[in-house]
């Protein structure tokens, strides 16, 4: 049988969700890679036995959503030991995680909660990436946000703060495309400096999710997108795309869909169309005609 122990990712993958993983062990789509939350296996043994038997199969890249990184209170080492213990087992072709904290005092927000710009959050985040990367024996990839508020302490864009934190922890970044669409329109930003704005060396995977429009409470009249993960990819989601492959080059991409999770061969229609979003992005321009 194929293994894909010394196979990175290439191309439009998936996340694989557990309704999906019995179809995906049976069937053997064609799918060029897949993405895990570990957090949905630490304690479920025969979706983890499923999990190493689909690893066979595919590459498997671990997005993590449970170490916080950005906690005040430290990271959870005993989470961080059975997300190594995973890691592995199944020996992934990447470890990724998000700008943004999630738990406190032992407790777990089932929410990302952003963070302030600023010199005390870099090095609070250096130092907990340089144990999480310790921890995990390899490389982690940190997610930018979706954000609906901002924080008036904050000394440096978003941006800015991303760059940084690559330079002093030798991380490397997970662009969320979609995420700064919602991020764009909420925040009041141009998504398209964004992306330009970012180091492009850093770039390791690339994210395109849903979103949903929900009526802005604070500003009647305006509306705001919410990182539901719910739906189709929307169209400004796919233009920014092109613009960050052109940018960045083919990146491996995920598409997410957490709620409201449809057939798989609907996800694996959205990742056939990014492949396609690539091939047209990159393409050559046709030679122009010689003026007569």
């Amino acid at each position: 049988m194929t293994t894909f122990s010394d196979k990175g990712a290439a191309g439009a993958g998936v996340g694989l969700r557990l309704p999906h993983i019995q179809e995906v062990v049976t069937t053997l789509p064609h799918a060029r890679w897949l993405e895990i939350h570990p957090e949905n296996f630490l304690a479920n043994p025969h979706a983890t036995e499923l999990l190493l038997e689909t690893r066979r199969h595919y590459p498997v890249s671990v997005h993590t959503v449970g170490l916080s990184i950005g906690s005040a209170t430290g990271i959870d080492r005993n989470h961080l030991r059975r997300v190594r213990a995973l890691i592995d087992r199944l020996d992934p072709c990447m470890v990724s995680g998000h700008l943004a904290w999630s738990t406190h005092e032992g407790e777990f927000l089932n929410d990302l909660v952003p963070l302030p710009y600023d010199e005390e959050t870099l090095r609070l985040l250096s130092a907990h990436l340089g144990e999480v990367q310790d921890g995990l024996g390899r490389e982690y990839l940190v997610e930018n946000p979706a954000s609906y508020f901002g924080f008036g302490n904050s000394t440096m864009t978003e941006v800015e703060f991303l760059g940084e934190l690559t330079e002093r922890t030798g991380c490397r970044l997970l662009c969320d495309v979609s995420n700064i669409h919602v991020s764009g329109h909420n925040m009041g930003f141009d998504p398209y400096a964004y992306i330009d704005g970012l180091p492009a060396h850093a770039i390791g995977e690339i994210h395109l999710g849903g979103f949903t429009i929900e009526p802005d409470g604070a500003t009647p009249g305006a509306d705001l997108l919410v990182d539901t993960h719910s739906t189709f990819i929307a169209e400004p989601s796919w233009d920014l795309y092109g613009h960050a492959i052109r940018r960045f080059g083919a990146i491996p991409t995920l598409i997410e869909w957490d709620k409201d999770i449809p057939a798989l061969a609907t996800l694996l229609a959205q990742a056939a169309h990014a492949d396609q979003v690539v091939a047209r992005s990159l393409a050559p321009e046709p030679a122009r005609a010689a003026a007569c």
